[in-house]
């Protein structure tokens, strides 16, 4: 896919009365050797998955990318202390406040390729306390009312489903919703050879952590898969590709099932924590 029909891709998807978003990657000249997932170097031996241009798989793997020399940023602006865990840096925003951590980052990631094909009823997600918070009522101008740990909704705003509006609606679940909701919400994936881009290794947890599957490839001749992961941490910072800390010749690629845990620079999961939206 050229860039012309990447941005063309984007923008079909917004289309049809649906309100525009100003994303940064439509309109940026990026000079990098790759500008995109799917145009991070594979093995050896190795070749991408297919997927139907509108899934949520392919959303992710068209995401753009930073600069190659590009350092990982807080949402105040300042540098992040540990500059060594990231492969490279997704250009998409982290926000002004310090909200868009590891579940939040997934979250957005999710709604916004929901809110990019206009699905806006599907856009929903769980806060901690367990009540839903629903986007379609969000845009209808219901806000929650939060009291003693129980949530009501009134009309308190009109009607609006622009992309601002949406953000402002990201914001509250970040606020309400973390790793604990959002493992409690999503489905187990109890095959990790099943494994899909858009799959999470997430622990729920006070805190605890979720990254994110954004590129699988598979072996030729073994069918063995290889994924890419990506996450945002705490505080609240750029989504980035982690680097592989145990394969350093193959990062940022990771094998399914190389040791008994899966290793990221930061956090430890287990190939059971593996979930699904």
């Amino acid at each position: 896919m050229t860039k012309s029909s990447f941005i063309l891709f984007f923008f079909l998807t917004i289309a049809c009365g649906q309100p525009a978003v100003n994303y940064s990657w439509l309109d940026k000249d990026y000079s990098t050797d790759y500008y995109r997932i799917s145009d991070i170097p594979l093995p050896e031996g190795y070749e991408r998955l297919e997927y139907n241009q509108n899934t949520f798989q392919e959303w992710l793997r068209q995401l753009p990318l930073k600069q190659n020399d590009a350092k990982v940023h807080l949402f105040d602006h300042t540098l992040k202390s540990n500059q060594d865990a990231h492969y490279q840096i997704i250009d998409i925003d982290v926000g002004d406040r310090d909200l868009q951590q590891c579940a939040d980052a997934i979250i957005r990631l999710y709604a916004e390729y929901l809110y990019s094909l206009g699905k806006y009823d599907d856009i929903s997600f769980n806060f901690t306390s367990g009540d839903k918070a629903l986007f379609k009522d969000w845009m209808n101008g219901l806000r929650p009312i939060v009291t003693n740990n129980q949530v009501t909704w009134e009309k308190q705003a009109a009607d609006d489903f622009s992309y601002k509006n949406f953000r402002s609606y990201l914001n509250t679940v970040f606020t309400y919703c973390g790793s604990y909701s959002l493992a409690k919400e999503m489905n187990e994936v109890n095959n990790i050879n099943e494994l899909q881009i858009g799959d999470v290794f997430l622990q729920g947890g006070l805190p605890g952590h979720g990254v994110i599957v954004v590129d699988i490839a598979v072996n030729l001749l073994s069918a063995e898969k290889i994924f890419m992961i990506a996450q945002s941490y705490m505080p609240a910072q750029e989504i980035h590709i982690l680097k592989n800390p145990e394969n350093k010749s193959m990062s940022p690629w990771y094998k399914i099932n190389t040791f008994d845990k899966l290793y990221t620079p930061e956090w430890t999961f287990n190939w059971k924590d593996l979930k699904r939206f």
